[in-house]
């Protein structure tokens, strides 16, 4: 995985900029999905987002907080996360999957299955540039069923941070 690339998936991570991912920039993302889907944090489905988000930071602390300061810099990130989760894009999947089950609930209220659209502003929410996000939505729909499933969320997501340009 190239230099740029890294650095692009490093950002998306960083949610406030502040040169470190942590606890914190998981929430950020979490209060940004609940506030652009217009979802309150105390309902069922909030508490879910922010259960999934603790998990998906224990997780990514698990693999790349080497020295166990409760913070991934981009070192860290580059030298643990994306090597173990380019050799291991199924684990990466499973501790994405309760953060993304759970954004998909908030951005498919119904439950009629995620479409193009709630996909996109998803993206776009979590910091992927807007024509990013508009092709990653609509190549999300591998089965072209006009639908996104929680699996071609999951397995596009790990695919994103785990396959080398």
């Amino acid at each position: 995985m190239d230099e740029r690339r890294i650095a692009a998936r490093f950002a998306g991570f960083d949610q406030d900029g502040n040169g470190y991912i942590d606890r914190e920039d998981f929430y950020v993302a979490a209060k940004a999905l609940l506030a652009e889907f217009g979802t309150t944090a105390r309902c069922d489905k909030g508490q879910a987002l922010f259960a999934g988000a603790e998990a998906f930071w224990q997780g990514m602390a698990g693999i790349a907080d080497v020295d166990g300061d409760q913070r991934v810099t981009r070192g860290e990130f580059v030298t643990g996360a994306v090597k173990r989760l380019r050799d291991s894009p199924e684990r990466f999947a499973e501790i994405a999957r309760p953060f993304l089950r759970a954004a998909i609930a908030v951005a498919d209220p119904e439950g009629a299955g995620l479409g193009a659209d709630a996909a996109e502003r998803v993206l776009r929410v979590l910091g992927v540039e807007a024509e990013v996000a508009s092709e990653a939505a609509a190549a999300l729909d591998a089965d072209g069923d006009g639908r996104i499933s929680e699996e071609e969320v999951v397995q596009g997501f790990a695919r994103y941070f785990t396959v080398p340009d």
